[in-house]
């Protein structure tokens, strides 16, 4: 099983409209609303994969019980902790360019974090992956992903997380099964100027690995993205399509990857589904379906580096 978590999920209030003009009234072309979150985002391309997953995390409110009715309707397994507060709603406005108005969420109550860890504790067994992504509320403290990690390991489980700086740095002792950074955050993390070459992409990957990654993947927007292993590198990259939404994509390239991994796939292989998932939820309105993917994969080019 793969257990995603979210801790501070939201309903995405998806609207469109032409241009929009400050201080007007402005008349949507569109309005949609959405399970968000980027842990729900990789159950939700799991699911497409056909691979075992449920979503846990902290949902409160009606907004909570939006985001559960539109997972079960989907089919898609849940698991999430009931809190008081309300769950959030984010905007996700489309027009001239794409903005995003993002919520603080709900304060989580020690009571609520309790129970969440030990509905996290009951159902883990060994050669389970738990993918750790996305914002933390309120209440909780900056090392809360790090600090599920000896359960988790403890239980023979793997763990993903997809974070950045410093809270990366501080989880590859654990040895991840598998980070993504893109080639600016891999950069600042290590504070060197921004790479030029592939190469320096490449070394600057293997420095994670030697601090104790099993997997590392580096997403370049729309020059590829690249799997790094201690003796070989491979870019990837698919077909040119114009890019209608970029929600999601790294969180899809993730699901991809981690999926295919967990079933027994190797590591060659489960990055070419991560990149066919990026790429297809990057060319879609919504992540991506399968025979998007499907028809994504097919036009991958893969040359080592």
């Amino acid at each position: 099983m793969i257990y995603t978590i979210t801790l501070n999920p939201s309903i995405d209030y998806v609207v469109t409209l032409d241009a929009l003009d400050l201080g007007l009234v402005n008349r949507l072309s569109s309005a949609t609303k959405l399970p968000g979150g980027k842990g729900i985002n990789v159950s939700r391309i799991l699911k497409e994969l056909n691979q075992p997953t449920t979503a846990l995390g902290f949902v409160g409110g009606f907004t909570g019980q939006f985001i559960q009715a539109q997972l079960k309707h989907r089919e898609l397994a849940c698991a999430f902790t009931t809190i008081a507060a309300d769950t959030r709603i984010n905007v996700k406005l489309k027009a001239q360019q794409e903005t995003e108005l993002n919520a603080p969420g709900p304060t989580i109550a020690p009571a609520e974090v309790a129970a969440f860890r030990a509905n996290l504790q009951a159902n883990l067994k060994p050669g389970d992956v738990v993918v750790m992504a996305g914002s933390l509320p309120n209440g909780l403290p900056e090392t809360f992903y790090r600090d599920l990690i000896p359960m988790i390991q403890a239980a023979k489980a793997e763990f993903v997380i997809d974070t950045t700086g410093q809270a990366l740095l501080d989880t590859l002792a654990d040895h991840p099964l598998v980070v993504k950074p893109n080639h600016h955050e891999l950069a600042a993390l290590f504070g060197d100027a921004e790479y030029t070459s592939l190469q320096d992409i490449v070394t600057a990957g293997r420095r994670l690995l030697d601090l104790g990654a099993q997997h590392v993947l580096v997403s370049m927007a729309g020059k590829g993205a690249l799997m790094i292993t201690p003796t070989k590198a491979y870019h990837g990259n698919v077909a040119k399509a114009p890019v209608v939404n970029s929600v999601g994509a790294g969180d899809s390239m993730l699901a991809g990857f981690t999926g295919t991994l967990a079933s027994g796939g190797d590591a060659l292989e489960a990055f070419k589904w991560g990149l066919a998932c990026g790429s297809a939820t990057a060319f879609s309105k919504d992540l991506a379906d399968r025979a998007t993917i499907d028809q994504v994969y097919h036009t991958i080019e893969m040359e080592e580096v």
